[in-house]
């Protein structure tokens, strides 16, 4: 594969990313300098959305065998603070 033609691919995969952002899946994005590295933070519904958004990808169609995707799950640090002062009180 060309430079070329994986900078179309990832013009194709940037817009989809950004259209989920303006939807509001994509909380916010970040490229990676130096890395062929996207973070992405979503919120979704459930795994099985993530997993039916992960396989529709226009980067995932087109070399989904060159695509590695690392998910860790997050929580609100204004939650994680609150349950703090809770368990503290018990």
């Amino acid at each position: 594969m060309s430079q070329q033609d994986l900078f179309q691919i990832w013009t194709e995969e940037a817009d989809a990313a950004l259209n989920a952002k303006q939807a509001g899946v994509v909380v916010d994005l970040w490229k990676c300098f130096g890395e062929r590295r996207v973070i992405a933070i979503v919120q979704i519904d459930s795994v099985d959305t993530l997993d039916q958004i992960l396989f529709t990808l226009p980067i995932m169609q087109k070399m989904g065998q060159h695509v590695q995707i690392k998910v860790t799950a997050l929580r609100r640090y204004e939650d994680f603070t609150a349950d703090l002062k809770t368990w503290i009180e018990k």
